[in-house]
């Protein structure tokens, strides 16, 4: 098999990771969202955005991001169903963080070749994002994974980034 196309082997779920961040990279440059990357990941955080704002109640807001991959067929209806696993779950629904928190899953085609289209003229990554903040989400007793509905209509995008800061500026939650 080539290795620039097909699909994944299980352990090359690391290209999915860096696909991801490169989706959430491309948005938080658009909104113009300074970007930094917590290490070690130990709390559920993949990345932190900043917008510098100067106006608002909250000048110059964070946001955390927990961000995952997927190129399971998860797309239906009104949502996408993703299987979070628990310590994650558990780590983004606290009401007591200092810094607002929110699940991204972005969803990649299932061939490596798909994920992505350039020329001269554009670069375009394949498939979408989409957010949900897991803010005050109730207890479970699960003890492995839990499926997270996200409403198709929260896009992870440029513009949603934005409202989430404007958002977040005025004092209120993304």
């Amino acid at each position: 098999m080539n290795a620039l196309s097909g699909r994944l082997e299980p352990s090359e779920t690391w290209r999915m990771e860096q696909f991801s961040r490169a989706y959430v990279a491309a948005v938080a440059a658009g909104a113009a969202c300074g970007m930094t990357r917590p290490d070690p990941d130990n709390d559920s955080v993949d990345l932190s955005l900043k917008q510098k704002t100067i106006d608002g109640v909250r000048r110059s807001p964070q946001l955390d991001l927990q961000i995952k991959a997927t190129s399971a067929n998860c797309i239906g209806g009104e949502e996408v169903k993703f299987p979070l696993i628990i310590k994650n779950y558990e780590e983004l629904r606290p009401t007591n963080l200092l810094i607002p928190r929110i699940l991204v899953v972005v969803v990649m085609p299932d061939d490596i070749i798909e994920w992505l289209d350039h020329d001269e003229t554009m670069l375009a990554l394949k498939k979408c994002g989409y957010w949900v903040s897991l803010y005050g989400a109730p207890s479970t007793s699960n003890t492995t994974s839990i499926t997270i509905s996200l409403p198709r209509t929260q896009v992870f995008g440029v513009q949603a980034l934005d409202q989430i800061f404007v958002r977040l500026s005025s004092g209120g939650m993304p």
